[in-house]
Formats: C-alpha cells, sequence, structure tokens
C-alpha cells in the first residue's frame, strides 16, 4: 500500500466530498448518539481483495474510537460470503464511513481482480501484466497497488519516471533518429528510454539507431508481433501494448514479449461486489 502520508488526504478529499457542507443528516437525525453496532464487510461474489487497510483508514478517520478488525490481506483471492473486515462503535460513525470505504475497496479489488485474470492468461509465458498512466485523477496510487495486489507490475507513475516517445512527439520532433538524439543528448544516465513503434520498418530504424532500452510494439497483430520480437532478439526489453483483451492476451504473451500494457485495468474496470452489513 502506499505510504499513509500519501493515501489521507486521498481519503480526506473523499471523506469532504460525501459530507457535503454539513453532516450525515440521515443517520443524525433518526439514530441516537449512544447507539452502538456492529458492522462486516464482505465479499458479494469471488474475486482478488485490494484496499482492506484503506478501507480501515476511513472508518478511524472519521471515528478512531472504532474498533476494526481485518480478516483479509491485499492480494489474497476470496470466495462469495467471505469476511474482509468488522467495524464496531458508534453506529452514527459507522454509516457515515460506509459508502467512501466501500467505494474504495470495491473499486481496488475490481482493480486487482481484473489484473489477477489477465496474468492468470499468460501463466507459463515471461510476459508480465501491466498498467498504464490511464489511471483515474487522483487514483493513481491506489490503482497502481491494487494493480500490484492482482499480480501484476507498475509501468511509470509521471511523466517524471522515464523518457516515453510517443507517435505525437516523434511527430514534433521531426523523426524517430532526432527524438531519439535530443533524449540522449538531454536526459542523465540513469533516465530509461522507451519509444514507441505501431511498424516493423519503425522498428528497423530504432534499432539502427540503438538509443533505446524499452520498445512498445503497438497495436500490433500478433504474427508481427513474433516477428518483431524475432528481429530485437533481446537486444530491448519489449511491451506489447493496444487492443490487449482477455480473449487475445494469452497469445501475445505467446509471442515472446517481456511485458503487455492495458489501460483498461484502471481505466474502466468494473468494482467487485462488496457488501457492508449491520449485525443485529
Amino acid at each position: 500500500m502506499p505510504h499513509p502520508l500519501i493515501v489521507e488526504p486521498i481519503i480526506r478529499n473523499a471523506l469532504l466530498e460525501d459530507l457535503g457542507h454539513g453532516n450525515d443528516v440521515t443517520s443524525e437525525n433518526i439514530i441516537s448518539p449512544n447507539a452502538q453496532a456492529t458492522a462486516v464487510m464482505h465479499a458479494r461474489q469471488r474475486g482478488v481483495i485490494a484496499g482492506t487497510r484503506i478501507a480501515e483508514m476511513v472508518f478511524l478517520m472519521v471515528d478512531p474510537t472504532l474498533v476494526t478488525n481485518r480478516y483479509v490481506t491485499s492480494g489474497e483471492s476470496v470466495l462469495k460470503n467471505k469476511e474482509i473486515l468488522s467495524i464496531q462503535g458508534s453506529a452514527q460513525s459507522i454509516l457515515a464511513a460506509e459508502r467512501v470505504a466501500l467505494n474504495f475497496i470495491t473499486h481496488l479489488s475490481g482493480v486487482a481482480s481484473a489484473t489477477a485474470a489477465f496474468v492468470e492468461k499468460t501463466k507459463g509465458t515471461k510476459a508480465k501484466i501491466c498498467c498504464t498512466r490511464k489511471t483515474l485523477p487522483g487514483l493513481r496510487s491506489l490503482q497502481k497497488y491494487a494493480v500490484l495486489a492482482g499480480g501484476g507490475a507498475n509501468h511509470r507513475f509521471g511523466l517524471d519516471d522515464a523518457i516515453l516517445i510517443k507517435d505525437n512527439h516523434i511527430a514534433i520532433a521531426g523523426g524517430i533518429q532526432a527524438a531519439l538524439d535530443n533524449a540522449q543528448n538531454h536526459s542523465g544516465h540513469m533516465m530509461k528510454i522507451e519509444i514507441e513503434v505501431d511498424t516493423l520498418a519503425q522498428l528497423d530504424e530504432v534499432l539502427a539507431h540503438g538509443g533505446a532500452d524499452v520498445v512498445m510494439l503497438d497495436n500490433m497483430d500478433v504474427d508481427t508481433l513474433k516477428k518483431a520480437v524475432a528481429v530485437i532478439d533481446g537486444a530491448l526489453t519489449t511491451e506489447a501494448s493496444g487492443g490487449i483483451t482477455l480473449e487475445n492476451v494469452s497469445e501475445v504473451a505467446q509471442t515472446g514479449v517481456d511485458f503487455i500494457s492495458i489501460g483498461a485495468l484502471t481505466h474502466s474496470v468494473i468494482g467487485l461486489d462488496i457488501g457492508l452489513d449491520i449485525n443485529a
């Protein structure tokens, strides 16, 4: 999980958004401030859980006197009805924190579960499933953590992590050679350089130049990917990207690429169904 100093303001902003200009007017008008309750969060479908500690932090940020118990660790596969987290204490506090806690854990568990499904499809190959920068604004660190929980790998976190030369960079720079020259001439020796290609001719140009560490093979069909991997022959780290689905990821992995990047892991994932019930 990201450091609490990174997570805390994300949770705080989500709680402030939910509380609006006041308090939980429903709970405060129908439930006694002295009422106590025990709530249990459980999975309503099988999947991989991520965000148990984050959900717990939500409840404790609302009310530090709440008592919580985690029954599942992040990255753990669970079956339907598995208990994930219990919360005891003020009923008003539990209800005030419920939705935000569920929003985090259902979404992050959805990311982890989707990642795990892709990882499962690539077993027996060297390919690693990784995410991209196509994340929901403000949630990148949490989404990338959830990808790790699902057995995937992280691509760069931001524009300052590594140089990634894409088609628009190449167009503005004046071609592959000019883009690679500029990248080499103006970056430090610790900075990795990746370049995107979508044809074998472009790949030949990159290999002839020799200035890249990683090549992104973008939107190539399986046959072209196989040819590209053969031509590269270990000279560069390879990343397949674009149009990757559960239906074709196994074929893509079998081409011999090192990484397969999938934006859908974070930008359009379906949340895992997780509920919270009050024990009578």
